[in-house]
């Protein structure tokens, strides 16, 4: 593990989980359980349901991460 992704993570953090639970996903994106659950209700965050339970793909915070970031860089391309 890198040293970034050290300090991203808590030390009980298991990076190699594939789902994630909210509370997890909200941890590594370092946003509140509410706000992650507005963005899985207005589908910028995806997620699966597992019988009962809701489950964030661990590659959906790259994903998420990275169109952010090419939406923020987009404006700045054009000036």
């Amino acid at each position: 593990m890198t040293t970034a992704a050290a300090t991203l993570a808590p030390p009980t953090a298991d990076l190699t989980l594939l789902l994630l639970t909210v509370e997890e996903a909200a941890r590594r994106l370092g946003i509140g359980r509410t706000t992650c659950f507005a963005l899985i209700a207005s589908g910028e965050l995806e997620s699966v349901k597992v019988g009962s339970l809701r489950r964030i793909p661990a590659d959906a915070l790259v994903a998420y991460v990275s169109r952010l970031r090419d939406a923020s860089a987009s404006p700045m391309g054009n000036a």
